[in-house]
């Protein structure tokens, strides 16, 4: 099914139901007269709300401002270490981790939300978590919950459960060939 122009688009739910990039995002946002500026999934929800709303803009949200000042990057990190409002998943806590953990460990979005949900933990709790985490491969029927705002992620998946025998480079390809028919290229 191809993703119908954005001016026979009449509802948020309507919208969400297709990938946009971001440069499509902000190109909307100026044409409406909405802020552009902002994460990808922040564009979207502007847009959204305003096709909900005739046109009226979402108030921007201010976010909290982290109270710590350890610094993850430069800081020796240990098992005691305790997770902060600031937790950077930067290359000193990645190394970190890999030190207790072992090559495989990766940083996936179910264990950064964990991590930043976390504050008072230690990475003895983090590195535990990740383990539990990575548990629930196992069972074949496991799959990992996408995020609203991960359209490409959303988008990847469904390419391949919509057409088997294709792979992720298969999904990447087309995603690619769709993103350039949209911008006039192909």
């Amino acid at each position: 099914m191809q993703r119908p122009d954005l001016e026979n688009i009449m509802s948020g739910a309507e919208f969400n139901r297709w990938y946009w990039t971001k440069e499509e995002m902000v190109k909307i946002c100026r044409n409406a007269g909405l802020p552009v500026n902002g994460r990808k999934f922040d564009l979207r929800d502007r847009i959204m709300y305003a096709l909900d709303n005739k046109g009226e803009t979402l108030s921007l949200q201010k976010k909290n401002k982290p109270i710590s000042k350890f610094n993850w990057a430069k800081s020796q990190l240990t098992l005691e270490t305790e997770i902060t409002d600031n937790v950077s998943f930067g290359p000193n806590f990645r190394n970190f981790l890999k030190s207790q953990i072992g090559n495989k460990f990766y940083c996936h979005s179910d264990f950064m939300d964990w991590v930043k949900s976390n504050a008072g933990r230690t990475l003895r709790d983090a590195v535990e978590k990740w383990l539990e985490l990575e548990r629930r491969k196992d069972d074949p029927t496991f799959k990992r919950d996408i995020a609203d705002n991960n359209m490409y992620a959303q988008y990847t998946r469904d390419f391949i459960e919509d057409n088997p025998g294709k792979s992720l480079k298969d999904a990447k390809k087309f995603c690619k060939l769709k993103s350039n028919i949209r911008q006039g290229e192909g």
